[in-house]
């Protein structure tokens, strides 16, 4: 193919791609409720809305079309081999994390450090069989306060950040300096200052995707149990594709204090095979695999709903965003039902809810209430 026949046609996705934001903004709000576009927040809600279509157009645009899809065949090794082992067996402990250089820095005045370690997450024999296991440099941001043991919040980012940005985007300052907590932020694979790096993630490759959050996993186990010794309590948190990250650290890592959820989602796979259906049938073969019973059995192992917080009910909290056009609602709702604990809705979109003072309230409101439950001050 000519480079002027693949500019064509990329010019072309992009003015459809373009094109199909308003009216999916439109049609996502018709087909949720509390939306009334004749208000301030009824626009601010079209708003938010529509920045989780562009920010989707964007993934879609920007991801290209891969040159080989993995078939059914290929997946059942592994399907049969993770659904035998289940969520216990299948996760490793991690070996003791041994820093390998810190780096300090600053951004817009909060004060930083860059913390490498090498890891290897021991991965299952059939993922291990495909090139996906072995050894990487892992990469953890963090906000530290001199002196004894403090609360420590171990915050996964999202699809698209990890960048140390993303210290600013996410309010770490205000719950660094405010709220005493020293401040983790492990960045994952293929996201921040690790993009450029083996091994991509995520993928449309259904192994890659597990192996990559299966990594994930136990980059921050390592992480929660480099702080525990340092730490008066430890909360685990997770924005979107941060949140099975989360959601399985909480279960495998007994001794953590709380665990956050925002705007978060079940199946990666099966998140990414909804929305290649923006494409039409180009991408049919990747969106069937993604989206099948033997796909689902492969991920049984990073189900947030197969898991059991270690947290007590009170200590588990799960934000939704009413109006998300990323994860949708349909994974907080499952959640807060299996998990239980506090839940709050936000009334925007899955980026818009970032921004948002009322989330930051929530937040603030409980962290503090996890430190003052385990006797530390904040």
């Amino acid at each position: 193919m000519s480079l002027a026949t693949r500019s064509l046609g990329l010019t072309r996705d992009v003015v459809r791609e373009v094109g199909m934001v308003v009216p999916r903004t439109v049609a996502g709000l018709n087909e949720s409720t509390g939306w009334a576009p004749a208000s301030p927040r009824g626009v601010r809600q079209f708003g938010e809305v529509m920045l989780d279509e562009l920010v989707l157009s964007a993934f879609s645009l920007l991801g290209g079309t891969p040159t080989a899809v993995r078939t059914p065949d290929a997946c059942i090794a592994a399907a049969d081999e993770l659904s035998a082992l289940g969520v216990d067996r299948a996760h490793t402990d991690p070996e003791p994390l041994q820093v390998q250089t810190i780096q300090r820095g600053r951004i817009a005045g909060l004060a930083y450090e860059r913390l490498t370690f090498e890891h290897d997450p021991a991965l299952p024999k059939t993922l291990a069989a495909e090139h996906l296991g072995g050894p990487v440099t892992a990469v953890v941001h963090l906000c530290r306060h001199p002196g004894g043991p403090r609360p420590w919040l171990i915050w996964v980012h999202g699809a698209g950040q990890g960048g140390t940005e993303d210290l600013l985007l996410s309010r770490i300052g205000r719950i660094h300096h405010q709220l005493g907590f020293n401040v983790a932020m492990p960045v994952q694979l293929g996201h921040g200052c690790r993009r450029r790096q083996w091994p991509a993630y995520p993928d449309m490759d259904p192994l890659v995707n597990v192996a990559g959050m299966m990594r994930a996993v136990s980059e921050v186990r390592a992480v929660v149990k480099w702080t525990q010794p340092q730490a008066t309590a430890v909360v685990v948190s997770g924005i979107s594709m941060g949140t099975p990250v989360a959601a399985l650290v909480s279960h495998l890592e007994r001794q953590i204090d709380a665990v956050g959820l925002y705007t978060p989602i079940l199946g990666l796979n099966a998140m990414i095979s909804r929305h290649l259906g923006r494409w039409g049938s180009s991408r049919d073969a990747y969106r069937e695999l993604l989206g099948s019973q033997l796909v689902a059995k492969l991920t049984s192992v990073i189900d947030p709903l197969a898991v059991d917080p270690a947290p007590p009910p009170n200590h588990r909290l799960i934000v939704g965003a009413w109006h998300d056009r990323m994860a949708m609602r349909e994974p907080a709702i499952a959640l807060h039902d299996r998990w239980g604990g506090q839940s709050y809705w936000y009334d925007g979109g899955h980026v818009g809810h970032v921004f948002s003072r009322r989330v930051q309230r929530v937040t603030e409101r409980f962290l503090r209430e996890v430190t003052a439950d385990e006797g530390v001050w904040n």
